[in-house]
This record gives structure tokens, sequence and C-alpha cells, in this order.
């Protein structure tokens, strides 16, 4: 009798465990393309990382190409004095524009090797006039975009990220792999041709 009265239950565990491989496949949020996008680039990057500075060209050109979104993300490493107030400045932008700040964010790159702690306030000064942007005295008075950049921080580490820049191509497919890492970015027009067909 009690045999009887676990056997549904049993069938039931049995149906939970064979399904697990198809859930475990699921792409966590963070690498799935924004709304609408079939095919995206996730970036985690920091704006001292000179191999960012180098690769966020070709992820820009690959975006046009392909006309593809990019998400951009903050990764500021402890190593680099700079990074994470660039980071803020770049939060600031944003709330602008998107554009604004991804601008900014290229600027940064474009410039990297002459700024330092001691000029990147006046570094950003200037680009903010040049966009008949005001920037306060005060950029984050509340520390809210401090909190957004570590907030990206913590996202890229519960992701396991170990290098800047981090590069993934994501999709929207629920089968096979809906993400891949790119490791090697002469490989980046390719792995965007190969998901784009699965």
């Amino acid at each position: 009798m009690k045999i009887q009265r676990l056997l549904p239950l049993l069938m039931l565990l049995c149906l939970v465990l064979l399904c697990l491989p198809v859930f475990a496949q699921d792409a966590p949020e963070a690498l799935r393309p924004p709304k609408g996008a079939q095919v995206a680039l996730v970036v985690f990057e920091d704006l001292q990382c000179p191999q960012c500075s180098r690769t966020a060209p070709l992820v820009a050109q690959a975006g046009r190409t392909y006309k593809i979104p990019i998400v951009r993300h903050d990764f500021p490493l402890p190593m680099h004095n700079w990074s994470f107030d660039a980071a803020v400045l770049a939060r600031y932008f944003d709330t602008h524009s998107k554009e604004t700040g991804n601008a900014f964010r290229d600027s940064v790159f474009e410039h990297q090797l002459e700024i330092n702690p001691q000029n990147l306030r006046g570094f950003a000064d200037k680009f903010a006039a040049d966009h008949k942007i005001g920037l306060p005295f005060v950029v984050d008075p509340e520390g809210k975009l401090a909190g957004l950049v570590r907030a990206d921080k913590e996202l890229g580490m519960s992701l396991h990220i170990e290098h800047t820049p981090t590069i993934w191509v994501v999709s929207n497919k629920r089968t096979g792999k809906p993400y891949v890492e790119v490791t090697d970015t002469t490989q980046l027009y390719a792995m965007i041709d190969a998901m784009k067909k699965d």
C-alpha cells in the first residue's frame, strides 16, 4: 500500500531528473540578447585595460556590420587606478543617453595612454563640453552610479569572468548552446555567422 502511494511521487521525481539537462542549458539572463534581437554581443570591459582598448573598435565594427546590439558591462580591475572612476563617469553620461555614455567609453579607449588619475576629470570635462553636457562638480553624490558599476562587477563575477575584455556572442535560441565566449577575436565574425545560422 505504501509503495502505491509513493509511485506517483517517484514518477514525478524521475520526470524532473530527465528534464534537468534541458534546464541546465538555459542561458543566464545576462547572456541573452536584448528584447527583439536574435543575436547580440555581450562585453565585460575595463576602461583602463589595454586589450579592451584594442578590441573595442573590432566589437563596434562587428555590431555595425551585423546590425546587432552590443551590451557593454563595467568590470574594473583592482590593479587599475582610474578605471572605476572612469566607469562612474561613463554611467553619468549614460544618464543623458546610452549613445553618449558609449561615446565616452570609446573616447577613453582612444586616449587611454594619455589618461591618469590626475587628468581623468579634466578629460571628462572636455568630453562634456564637446557634447554640450554640464558635468557637476560631484558627479555621483548618492553613490548610485558607483552602485551600478559594482553591480556589473558582481554580475561578471557570478559569470566567472577572469579577464577583460570578456566577450560573448549570445542568442535567443532555446536549443543547443545559446551563448559562446569569444576567446580569439579573429574568429568573431565566424562565430556570429555560426550563431545566426543555428
